[in-house]
């Protein structure tokens, strides 16, 4: 196989996994005959397998096979990946330092902050770096990806509202209806950002910046 289809071989082993695994039969069967943190442990141990070469085999392929854009890397271009990747790490930290009724452990119901501007700041957050990467990287191999990161997450986040919305996870419904899925999306986004504690974008800009001084030495050019 080429190292593009690989990629999405992996890509659809990795999602697949993900979804079939955390799917209302199969996750409670394997609930009820391991226990609930075996079972985390398992479901932690097969992402691993499939994430971890999907990872290797992009990086020891980048820009492999045919390129299908290739963008001229002005400043105005670099200046689009550095803010999305700056929204990207703020959203993630956001999300993190304030969980949903979605999340492992749940927080409170009552949407503010981060979550009125998306209820799912994490995988949100995975989708804009894929999105922003692809701008420079348009190879096919690129391609796979990046774009395995966008398409995965906002997969992943709609399978999680119907999910959660057929276990009846409780206050769930109502945050679901109060809340957009898509980022800067909603009538109450303004007040979202307003809302999101300073310490969390502070955190978030400090990775970017240090994602930036060290991405040639950790992921190269």
């Amino acid at each position: 196989m080429t190292p593009t289809s690989t990629i999405i071989v992996l890509w659809f082993a990795f999602a697949g996994s993900h979804l079939a695994l955390s799917s209302t039969g199969i996750r409670g069967a394997l609930v009820a005959t391991l226990g609930e943190w075996p079972f985390r442990g398992l479901y932690s141990v097969i992402a691993l397998a499939l994430f971890v070469p999907l990872v290797d085999v992009y990086f020891a392929h980048k820009h492999a096979g045919p390129w299908l854009w290739m963008l001229p890397h002005t400043p105005a271009l670099l200046a689009i990946v550095y803010v999305g990747t700056a929204l990207a790490f703020v959203l993630a930290v956001a999300g993190l330092v304030q969980p949903s009724p979605a999340f492992v452990v749940p927080g409170a119901a009552e949407p503010r902050g981060v979550h009125l501007i998306t209820r799912h700041p994490i995988l949100m957050s995975f989708a804009l770096l894929g999105l922003v990467h692809l701008l420079p990287n348009g190879s096919t191999a690129d391609v796979a990806f990046f774009g395995g990161f966008v398409l995965f997450s906002l997969v992943g986040a709609a399978h999680q509202d119907r999910r959660k919305l057929a276990s009846g996870t409780p206050g769930f419904r109502e945050f679901y209806e109060a809340t957009p899925f898509l980022p800067f999306t909603g009538g109450s986004t303004l007040r979202g950002i307003r809302q999101v504690p300073v310490t969390a974008v502070a955190v978030g800009l400090l990775v970017t910046i240090g994602v930036r001084y060290f991405h040639s030495s950790w992921f190269g050019g």
